[in-house]
């Protein structure tokens, strides 16, 4: 049996172990295609031929850059893997100029590529880039080379003995792949992750998986270019795990309804997107049901794991979900076993209903430094405490630093920082990665995660305060889609908050208020205001005086990704954020 060391064994592992018809299934034109194990160790081997024919050479730098997770990117990653090469994948939404320094920062010499989309950025600056010698898309383009002309230039097997050369001179501790963190601040960080960080994470996460291996689905939204998901379809692959790839992330709702898989992992605006619109149907009851929906919603907003609520409680819950509950299993497909929660805080009200309704929604912790998996919750054996990202998974220690400071040790600690020195010294001591995130483990184990050490920040009084314990609590409240708190070195805490538009249009027309034609009169209408005050009021109630945020401003704007306020994981870019409402910012503080 393959011994699994590097990422390119996990193929090989799978025919020998599953031997799949499905192994990584994409929709094209309206059908779902499948490709089984071995036409993808078929394929990852052509690829491998193509490349070494093009000239790639080991430790050569080979872009993939896709706007959708498909069967191509698992394909080309193999092929690119094999050849001694290392792959950098970019996510596809961020601007010209960050392709432009990461293809420079990372020399690469080829770079496939999904669709128009990201063919066009790869066009307007492809002739500022010296090593790239060409470009592949998955799309067939008349505009440019397609990538089974890689393929083809492999079908001829004769150099196939260069392919197994170069494999046998790979060892597990040789970089894998260089990840590019978009990062709140600055140029984009290399990750250098070697093929012992991400193996020995897909293999220790395994054991937080509940569900039976082989046989089972999975439905793959993430991006893939970012470690959590990328790791995850590894791990997938090495417990015989079938990969459906959805169309989108608008298309999930009918792509879980078409798959009914038993994984999928989310962010947990996804989950957030969900609930809200499962409330919204709630609403649109009358009588009777609408009694019964929101009988079943605060039952599950006041549930705790293993019959802690005791036996009155999960009598009732046996009810809600035989009448209630068992709707919102159906709408995500019916299946579902393990939901994987990653990449920012989950809110605890979230995990309680989701796992309260018989949808295992399970939140864990880790970074692209960590390859990422640090903790993860689990249903089994006691190993789920809501309000935690989980205890530690296999072979990983974690140690909090005198300021609070999560310190991580364990194989999945990334090399460092491609050709940062300083910056890797800085993050890596005595074999320790320095996270950056402050919390606390309880004497069981479970990690809490409490805040960004770089985002805390102190008033004018000399009170910490840590933004984003308010800004999840603000979020539980179905007025407010976004929200940044801001107040460093100025007298008290207050905040930006970026309205969720549909749910306030909604509630105007039942209040019937007239909120103008344009977002600024929106913003402006004074009963909104009053009403936002009175959110805010309810949340600030359980904070301490120096935190509570005393004033708030509504941006007309929604913020999003394009526009530059959030990084690709849905994360606040905080300091562009200020500048881009600087004129509120000193609105509030009189400056």
């Amino acid at each position: 049996m393959t011994d699994v060391k590097r990422l390119f064994d996990f193929p090989y592992y799978q025919l020998e172990k599953y031997n799949l018809k499905e192994s990584l299934v994409t929709k094209n034109n309206g059908k779902w295609e499948a490709t089984s194990t071995q036409e993808y160790v078929d394929k990852a081997n052509a690829i491998s031929r193509g490349l070494i024919r093009l000239g790639v050479q080991a430790n050569d730098k080979v872009a993939i850059i896709s706007l959708t997770n498909r069967t191509e990117w698992n394909i080309c990653d193999i092929g690119i893997l094999q050849t001694g090469a290392q792959d950098v994948p970019i996510y596809p939404t961020i601007s010209e100029e960050d392709y432009l320094y990461i293809l420079n920062h990372s020399e690469c010499v080829y770079c496939f590529v999904s669709c128009e989309f990201v063919l066009e950025k790869i066009n307007n600056i492809k002739h500022q880039v010296p090593t790239l010698k060409g470009v592949y898309c998955f799309d067939e383009r008349e505009d440019c080379d397609h990538w089974t002309d890689v393929i083809k230039l492999g079908e001829d097997t004769s150099n196939q003995d260069e392919v197994e050369k170069r494999k046998a001179a790979v060892v597990e501790t040789d970089m894998a792949t260089i990840i590019y963190t978009s990062g709140t601040t600055g140029r984009p960080k290399g990750v250098m992750l070697s093929h012992k960080n991400i193996v020995s994470n897909a293999i220790n996460s395994t054991y937080r998986l509940p569900m039976k291996l082989g046989n089972s689905k999975a439905l793959s939204f993430l991006p893939v270019c970012h470690v959590f998901e990328r790791m995850l379809l590894y791990m997938y692959q090495y417990t015989g795990v079938s990969i459906y790839f959805a169309e989108s992330i608008e298309a999930i709702s009918a792509n879980l309804q078409e798959v009914k898989p038993e994984v999928m992992t989310v962010v947990p605006r996804v989950l957030e997107k969900i609930y809200d619109k499962i409330y919204a149907k709630g609403n649109d009851l009358t009588g009777v049901k609408k009694k019964l929906f929101f009988w079943a919603i605060d039952l599950g907003l006041r549930y705790e794991p293993y019959g802690q609520n005791g036996w009155w409680y999960e009598k009732q819950l046996g009810i809600a979900r035989k009448l209630i509950f068992s709707k919102w299993q159906a709408a995500l497909g019916g299946n579902l076993q393990a939901v994987a929660s990653g990449s920012a805080a989950l809110q605890p009200r979230l995990a309680r209903v989701f796992n309260a309704a018989g949808i295992p929604v399970m939140e864990g912790y880790g970074l692209t430094e960590t390859s990422p998996v640090v903790t993860v919750n689990d249903m089994r054996d006691f190993h789920f405490r809501i309000g935690t990202v989980g205890k530690a998974i296999r072979d990983t220690e974690i140690k909090i630093a005198e300021d609070g400071e999560i310190l991580v040790k364990g194989p999945q600690v990334m090399m460092g920082y491609y050709k940062e020195p300083e910056m890797t010294n800085a993050a890596l001591v005595d074999g320790y990665f320095h996270t950056g995130d402050i919390g606390e483990v309880d004497s069981d184990g479970f990690l809490k995660i409490t805040d960004r050490k770089k985002e805390m920040f102190k008033t004018s009084g000399g009170k910490y305060v840590a933004p984003q314990l308010l800004e999840n609590a603000m979020k539980e409240s179905f007025f407010i889609e976004q929200i940044m708190v801001v107040g460093d070195g100025e007298k008290m805490p207050a905040a930006f908050i970026q309205l969720n538009f549909d749910f306030v249009k909604e509630w105007a027309q039942r209040k019937n208020i007239d909120l103008g034609s344009t977002p600024e009169e929106l913003v402006a209408n004074e009963k909104l205001i009053a009403r936002i005050q009175k959110e805010v009021d309810i949340h600030n109630e359980s904070f301490g005086k120096w935190e509570k945020i005393k004033r708030f401003e509504l941006t007309p704007d929604t913020w999003s990704i394009d526009a530059g306020h959030l990084t690709p994981t849905m994360k606040l870019k905080r300091k562009i954020i200020k500048q881009k409402y600087i004129v509120l910012y000193n609105k509030i503080y009189g400056h």
